[in-house]
């Protein structure tokens, strides 16, 4: 009973299946345009930025370092510029607050990724599934016949199976490559932010090294907790005779 079923489903055709990998190529080309728009419009050099960025992290000049992040349109600098406002905190307020926007612009960084994703690794299975439905009518087909037109049906039926998996290839395909690409940008501006967060840290701890030292004592109160005095032999002999 379950068989019979599943197999008038199947004798539908296989048409359907190359209809719906036509329409997913057409989501899968809007992400892709969408996402080479996005990129190319915040599309500064991040390394030239960092090369702008060091003379004015060498002379601490931090009103300059505000004035390149604020005439870059890169997504490194998107990122960086709302953090810098936690300089004054040094160097671990102004890494975790880099932390913080590199988390939320993630979002933007990856949007569409998962549809690409998904669409390059299962559209060659989509087509493999009308293959097969193809293949099931075709042989139906020839199990119903007796004549040499029936077997010539049945040949171009599995000739027309197979387009099917042809086109799931060719949707998955681009989309598999757009996603390797869009991942390399990504995995860049991120490793962009990393450099210049590494720079100007480590010009605020050059800036503040007394602030790195009571860190590494314990603590902000252990450098101002003052000498300890320790009593003398001397003066416990005499606070021992005075008893006596």
């Amino acid at each position: 009973m379950l068989v019979e079923r599943l197999l008038r489903i199947a004798l539908l055709g296989s048409s359907w299946v190359m209809y719906l990998l036509l329409v997913l190529s057409v989501f899968s080309i809007a992400a892709m345009v969408e996402r080479v728009i996005f990129f190319r419009r915040n599309g500064d050099d991040g390394d030239a930025l960092v090369d702008a960025l060091a003379p004015k992290l060498r002379r601490g000049d931090h009103d300059g370092v505000r004035r390149v992040f604020a005439e870059s349109r890169s997504l490194e600098s998107q990122v960086i510029s709302p953090a810098l406002e936690w300089m004054e905190g040094g160097a671990d307020s102004f890494s975790d607050a880099v932390e913080s926007q590199l988390g939320r612009k993630k979002k933007d960084l990856e949007r569409g990724m998962g549809f690409l994703g998904t669409l390059g690794s299962n559209a060659p299975f989509i087509g493999l599934f009308g293959t097969v439905i193809g293949v099931i009518e075709a042989f139906h087909q020839l199990g119903e016949g007796q004549n040499k037109a029936a077997m010539g049906n049945v040949m171009s039926g599995i000739a027309e199976a197979l387009v099917a998996t042809g086109v799931g290839l060719f949707v998955a395909i681009p989309a598999v490559v757009a996603y390797n690409m869009l991942q390399k940008r990504i995995a860049s501006v991120e490793s962009n932010v990393a450099t210049l967060t590494k720079q100007i840290t480590a010009s605020l701890k050059a800036a503040h090294p007394e602030r790195r030292a009571r860190t590494m004592d314990g603590g902000e109160g252990a450098e101002d907790s003052g000498p300890v005095s320790i009593p003398s032999a001397a003066s416990s002999d005499s606070r021992i005779a005075e008893a006596e």
